[in-house]
């Protein structure tokens, strides 16, 4: 279905955005990838959070978490150590979550200074009594870094993760240009497109019921890790997002999430993973490894938006759970 073919007026919104569609697989450090090895020089130091960390009760070592998953099986839990065990107390590592060249992905924005490769981190641990998350982004010349005279290895690790979904699982990436469009709440379209939206809505799931196709999850925006493209408002309404160093609106740098499709985005799942005759959650074919490909979640299962500044991508990103 062809969303301006019945809403012509969202033709000046159209957007496009790269669905990264990451599967598991062995990328390496020179590949854009969800859960990989990093291109890190070794003369650089791994980034580390030096913020005061919750209390645990219990975690999942990484080496078991990766034999258990490599078994099919779910990794034991252990007691939390004592206060003052190395590696726990202090900063922790930063895990790192995904790297991105635009040479794979010509809709990545540059960084400063023309940057080419972005790298994506997340703490372990949580923070404060609201249980916050702290993320990074390191921008690099991709070239320049290739030119390193040694890589890091393997990047520290904390002795055990509070969750399982920590731990990214390695995948490699199928990039797929998609056009997009305003998520259809508050001002983000004109109020008279917004109804007709609402109306056309309403009117498919009277005539097709409860699983039929609507604006918000089938036409305007997809699941999934994406680069670009517009974000989606499903959990907490569209926000502005204005730059804290300059209040320049904010965009859209990536959208990293836990689900790659599931049975309220039918209509985005690629036809290589459906069961024709079946909807819904039952017509996806390949289980976990197509439907939560890299393990990982954010929040209560919402979206993770990364937010830089046009107009001087210096400038602090901004992080937000949708």
């Amino acid at each position: 279905m062809s969303v301006e073919a019945v809403f012509p007026e969202l033709a000046p919104y159209r957007a496009r955005t790269t669905r990264l569609h990451p599967r598991p697989g062995r990328p390496g450090m020179h590949d854009s990838h969800v859960g990989g090895p990093m291109l890190w020089p070794d003369s650089e130091q791994w980034p580390l959070c030096h913020e005061p960390h919750h209390h645990e009760t219990e975690g999942y070592a990484p080496e078991e978490i990766r034999g258990a998953r490599a078994a099919g099986v779910w990794p034991p839990s252990w007691p939390w150590p004592p206060a003052g065990t190395p590696g726990l107390d202090g900063p922790v590592p930063f895990v790192g979550l995904a790297q991105f060249f635009r040479r794979d992905i010509p809709g990545l924005v540059c960084g400063p200074d023309g940057a080419d490769l972005v790298q994506l981190f997340r703490c372990p641990f949580t923070h404060g009594l609201y249980l916050e998350r702290r993320y990074r982004l390191q921008w690099r010349r991709a070239r320049d870094t290739e030119h390193a005279e040694r890589f890091l290895a393997a990047p520290p690790e904390v002795p055990l993760l509070r969750w399982e979904h920590e731990l990214p699982e390695p995948c490699v990436l199928h990039p797929e240009e998609v056009d997009t469009y305003p998520w259809a709440e508050d001002d983000t379209l004109p109020a008279s497109l917004i109804a007709r939206i609402d109306a056309w809505d309403d009117a498919q799931v009277a005539e097709h019921g409860p699983g039929a196709p609507s604006y918000q999850y089938d036409l305007s925006i997809p699941p999934g890790w994406r680069v670009g493209g517009y974000p989606s408002w499903a959990s907490t309404g569209p926000m502005v997002i204005d730059c804290a160093s300059c209040a320049t609106l904010m965009r859209l740098l990536l959208t990293a999430e836990g689900y790659e499709m599931d049975a309220g985005s039918h209509s985005w799942v690629p036809l290589e993973d459906r069961d024709p005759p079946l909807r819904g959650k039952a017509s996806i074919r390949g289980g976990q490894s197509v439907a939560q490909p890299t393990r990982l979640r954010f929040g209560r299962d919402r979206d993770l938006h990364v937010f830089t500044c046009p107009a001087d991508p210096g400038h602090p990103p901004q992080w937000v759970l949708a």
